[in-house]
């Protein structure tokens, strides 16, 4: 199940601003946002769309909880900017392909094509790096990644190269699902189509609900929204 301010996500809602998107056990969700960035978000995981503007290529988000996977546009714009907070870290990117984690006062970064710059906020501490450190951030190219936590164990600091095992698990957590074509027995895949929404502009939503027999079922919200665009 997924939802938008605690409420279920349905096709042709509207995303504005400030709106938390929420997943539960047994859901997924992928945005699709208007200058071409696509969000990927896991199960039990919280996202907030803090400021999304295309023209200004202006993106603020954050994570509370749980995966997201983003692919970001090259941002080209003087002063733009797509930036993703957790409750300890700031991640900032110009266009790239990148996952984020965030559970257990723990941030966990990993790039899987172009850089991603982190940083750490407050007190909080990197315990795991395989990027190049500067004095206030760490500069995380394709293949590398990063972990912080508000709390770190008495071991510190310890380089890490991300494995293909572990980029592999990232992906498949916040992988979702693309509707299948219709068949001749619709009875058959009654536990795995439910709706497409498809929006002209604004955001694409797609909400992905995990069947009992692990098969993904999909539905979508199309919001088109002046804010949006």
């Amino acid at each position: 199940m997924a939802t938008r301010n605690a409420k279920t996500a349905k096709v042709n809602d509207n995303l504005e601003w400030n709106d938390l998107l929420k997943t539960e056990q047994k859901g997924r969700l992928r945005a699709s946002l208007t200058d071409g960035s696509i969000l990927s978000v896991g199960s039990n995981s919280e996202l907030r769309v803090v400021q999304h503007d295309a023209a200004s290529q202006q993106t603020s988000l954050e994570m509370n909880l749980g995966k997201v996977r983003s692919k970001v546009v090259k941002v080209t714009q003087p002063g733009g900017k797509f930036e993703m907070k957790t409750p300890n870290a700031v991640i900032g990117v110009i266009g790239t392909d990148f996952y984020v984690g965030y559970n257990g006062n723990q941030t966990t970064v990993i790039c899987y094509t172009g850089k991603v710059w982190v940083a750490p906020i407050g007190n909080a501490k990197v315990v795991k790096n395989s990027g190049e450190s500067t004095q206030n951030q760490i500069q995380v190219s394709a293949g590398q990644m990063v972990v912080i936590t508000s709390e770190v164990p008495p071991a510190g600091f310890e380089p890490q190269t991300t494995t293909p095992e572990l980029q592999r698990a990232s992906i498949e957590d916040t992988s979702v699902p693309d509707p299948l074509p219709a068949v001749p027995h619709p009875h058959l895949v009654r536990n795995i189509i439910l709706g497409v929404g498809v929006a002209a502009v604004g955001w694409t939503v797609g909400v992905t609900q995990l069947g009992s027999s692990g098969s993904p079922s999909t539905t979508g919200c199309s919001p088109q929204n002046p804010k949006c665009r």
